[in-house]
């Protein structure tokens, strides 16, 4: 038996592999291969290519301990697995399940039906989520919940009925096929990065390194610290988002977990039943759901469970769950918030951070997605996600659409009224400006009573300062107090049209169950990242 497994963005890793398991049994020879259309790599953020490229080399150091390697092939997959088919002569073809985005699905469904034509059969199992996303949308009477805590009993109902468990990596897979090895193995090697156009010579800022080994890695190191009581007692929204080394000894704010599990190099399985067995179980006064690690968990699967459940999840018109807002559509104020040019600190701070490194913590995720959408520029949260898609390290589908849509007041949280100041959100957690001074440097130098409002420093003091508002930093693109209090009156409208049907009319589909929604309080606190 001849098999092809087609390692996918999401499922970068050996442990806890079922659909690898599967392709193993019964082999008698085994491609394993990945496919990097090399023409679309680089619209990609470079901190994201770089990891792409370090997991790849992980995961082909880790195939030849073995007695296998990593073939990239150079092509969408259903252009690279076709000729695959032909050449290699297989009789199967296996890859695990990634039901997070159209996209993800429509790649598998055109791999399914070229398969299916060649003759081949076709293996595919989960791995990606903790538990089967269609038998938690049947525990929700088949459509998704958009409420977390109806979702959270769906969940443990199901783990009761099918509990996790995280599989050991194989110690040994099937030869190669002498075929995939010919003259042309430098060609299917993991390519340089100058071939996903990276400059061969420099070096990303991204604080984490990709691979399997550096999550496993990770992953040890948070369980291990404090005898598992630093992960028992974690509680997410008890970080802070100015943590100028949020990854550092003794800073560390955040596990910094998520652009693993993002790239399949960290089973959630895995993550789920070793921070019950090492840190919950030796701590039995852990933190719960929805603040602590598991809970951060949960919450990836249910936004899992949306997206799969969701026709047009990733956009607004057409898709049951999200209201139809007629957001502006401005690119030069698009541009100023993505490139960190609104003239507001903390938010051009965190914008140019996220470019640096692929990351920014998740409470500065809130205050840019509110700033772009219903806080201050009225711009749609499909601009600001496709931004976040190339720019973010941890970019997962169904998390990027439904945390925008959360923020935008779109879906889940409708409390439209509350909005992110970002001049007064940030100075509960950093009085001085530190985190603005270490991204922005223009602003290095100005007195803290102006660091998040420095139009409003004496002329004196931004020549003291070395910096003049509006000619080295850029003035404030939109007066905050009156633009929030506008598109809240904006809101206002859309609310009352969906109330009356406006939005009902717009969907393709019927609207799914809704639970009412959460206590502002809680909301808050209620997000993966």
């Amino acid at each position: 038996m001849r098999t092809i497994y087609w390692f996918r963005m999401s499922s970068l890793r050996l442990h806890d592999h079922p659909a690898l398991l599967a392709a193993a049994e019964g082999s008698s020879c085994l491609y394993p291969v990945f496919c990097l259309e090399r023409r679309i790599a680089t619209p990609y953020g470079e901190n994201r290519r770089r990891f792409l490229l370090e997991s790849l080399r992980d995961l082909d150091a880790g195939l030849r301990s073995l007695n296998s390697r990593l073939i990239v092939l150079d092509g969408a997959p259903e252009v690279a697995l076709r000729a695959a088919l032909a050449d290699w002569s297989v009789d199967r073809l296996a890859y695990q399940l990634d039901l997070a985005s159209a996209e993800s699905k429509r790649s598998a469904a055109a791999v399914d039906a070229l398969a299916e034509a060649a003759g081949v059969q076709v293996l595919a199992r989960g791995g990606h989520t903790m538990c089967d996303l269609d038998a938690l949308l049947r525990r929700a009477g088949g459509s998704p919940t958009t409420s977390y805590a109806p979702f959270v009993k769906h969940f443990e109902a199901e783990v009761r009925a099918a509990p996790i468990v995280a599989r050991p990596a194989p110690s040994r897979l099937p030869p190669v096929g002498g075929e995939a090895t010919a003259a042309d193995d430098a060609a299917r090697a993991v390519p340089a990065p100058a071939d996903v156009g990276l400059p061969a010579d420099a070096d990303a800022a991204v604080l984490v390194r990709g691979g399997e080994s550096a999550a496993l890695a990770r992953l040890d190191e948070h369980l291990q610290r404090r005898g598992g009581a630093w992960a028992a007692e974690m509680e997410k929204p008890a970080t802070s988002p100015m943590a100028l080394e949020p990854f550092g000894a003794g800073t560390r704010s955040t596990t910094v977990l998520s652009p693993y599990l993002a790239f399949g190099c960290l089973s959630p399985r895995l993550f789920y039943t070793r921070l019950a067995a090492e840190a919950y179980g030796r701590h039995p006064k852990h933190a719960m759901p929805p603040v602590s690690l598991h809970g951060q968990l949960l919450w990836r699967e249910f936004f899992h469970t949306c997206a799969h459940g969701t026709p047009n999840y990733e956009r607004m018109v057409g898709n049951p769950i999200c209201r139809q807002v007629p957001w502006g559509d401005d690119k030069e104020l698009l541009a100023a918030w993505a490139e960190g040019r609104t003239g507001y600190p903390w938010i051009d701070a965190a914008m140019t951070q996220l470019r640096r490194e692929g990351w920014i913590h998740h409470l500065a995720r809130h205050a840019v997605a509110c700033f772009l959408t219903r806080g201050d520029l009225w711009q749609s949260w499909e601009k600001g996600a496709a931004v976040f898609e190339e720019l973010l390290l941890d970019v997962d589908p169904a998390l990027n659409a439904g945390n925008w849509m959360w923020l935008s007041a779109s879906c889940f949280f409708y409390q439209y009224f509350r909005c992110y100041s970002p001049v007064a959100f940030p100075k509960k957690y950093d009085k001085d400006g530190a985190y603005v001074r270490r991204w922005l440097p223009a602003l290095a130098n100005f007195p803290a009573k102006y660091i998040y409002e420095p139009w409003k420093a004496p002329i004196a003091d931004q020549k003291a300062a070395g910096c003049i508002i509006g000619k080295d930093y850029p003035k404030p693109i939109v007066a905050h107090d009156v633009a929030s209090k506008a598109n809240m009156a904006k809101m206002a409208e859309a609310y009352a049209a969906h109330k009356e049907g406006g939005a009902s009319k717009a969907a393709a589909t019927p609207t799914p169950k809704r639970a009412a929604p959460a206590p502002a309080k809680k909301t808050k606190q209620m997000k993966l990242k």
